[in-house]
């Protein structure tokens, strides 16, 4: 298990860092059509939804009364389902200001420590209770970090549609 996910954060980031590497620092806070968010922007938005799992998972647990990945099938049917547009909780919603292009990459390259070294320091199936995702029970150590990597997959099929929008033509 923890082999197993240590290889998709790395896989998942390193493909995140690719595409962010695509756009120019101007490039980056460029809004792509009416409505959406600039790159800038998206890699914000995974910074701030993704950057203090650590501190959940060093919180209060308890012992999962459950199958430890029980969600994680849910959470791919809405994450990984690129058609729906969803609406950001207020908390994580990024600032409309310019990026920096370089910063955005080392919070992101932190997060990808973070979330590696936490799969590997922690017991994945224990259940966090200091917060819970709207809709769902708490969530295992596991599934927060899946979630973490669906929710960057997301959003990284999502900036290779800005970056396409950008530069069309």
């Amino acid at each position: 298990m923890k082999s197993g996910i240590q290889n998709t954060i790395l896989e998942t980031y390193s493909n995140l860092n690719d595409t962010i590497s695509l756009f120019s620092p101007e490039e980056i806070n460029i809004v792509p059509f009416e409505g959406s968010w600039t790159a800038g922007q998206t890699v914000q938005h995974i910074i701030l939804a993704c950057s203090r799992f650590t501190q959940l998972f060093a919180g209060k647990t308890e012992k999962t009364t459950r199958k430890p990945d029980e969600n994680v099938k849910k959470l791919d049917e809405i994450f990984l389902d690129f058609d729906t547009k969803m609406e950001s909780p207020e908390n994580i919603k990024p600032a409309k200001i310019d990026y920096d292009k370089e910063q955005l990459k080392s919070s992101i390259k932190k997060i990808q420590n973070d979330l590696f070294k936490a799969a590997e320091t922690y017991d994945l199936t224990l259940t966090c209770v200091g917060f819970q995702m709207p809709g769902f029970e708490n969530f295992t150590i596991y599934e927060w970090i899946h979630f973490a990597i669906i929710h960057t997959q997301r959003h990284t099929h999502q900036l290779k549609l800005i970056y396409e929008n950008i530069n069309k033509g």
